[in-house]
């Protein structure tokens, strides 16, 4: 992908998703909106609901049920910061993977 943007999404007992190169990201905020963000985004923070986050990468578009959190934009990519999914993950979602395709370590327990 030309232009990207980093997608981390950090639960307190590690990463559950970590890939270099998404072309965008879906998520639903607090204030009942959705918001859409592409490479080059302006800056920003907010508070997320559980919900579905959506984003597309160079296999396909992908989802993942996660937890209210924080959102943050920068110009390095976007972190979601969560307490862990909400529900179950979509079938095409890729839970645990790093930027490298593999599997992140699981933690905990």
């Amino acid at each position: 992908m030309a232009r990207s943007l980093r997608l981390k999404v950090l639960t307190p007992v590690g990463a559950l998703v970590d890939i270099e190169e998404v072309a965008w990201v879906q998520a639903r905020l607090s204030d009942g909106g959705t918001i859409g963000i592409w490479p080059r985004h302006a800056p920003l923070i907010a508070e997320t609901v559980d919900a579905q986050v959506r984003y597309a990468d160079e296999l396909g578009e992908h989802s993942l049920e996660l937890e209210a959190g924080i959102l943050h934009i920068d110009p390095a990519g976007v972190i979601i910061l969560t307490p862990g999914r909400s529900g179950a993950a979509e079938p095409d979602a890729r839970p645990n993977e790093t930027s490298q395709g593999r599997l992140a370590p699981e933690a905990g327990p």
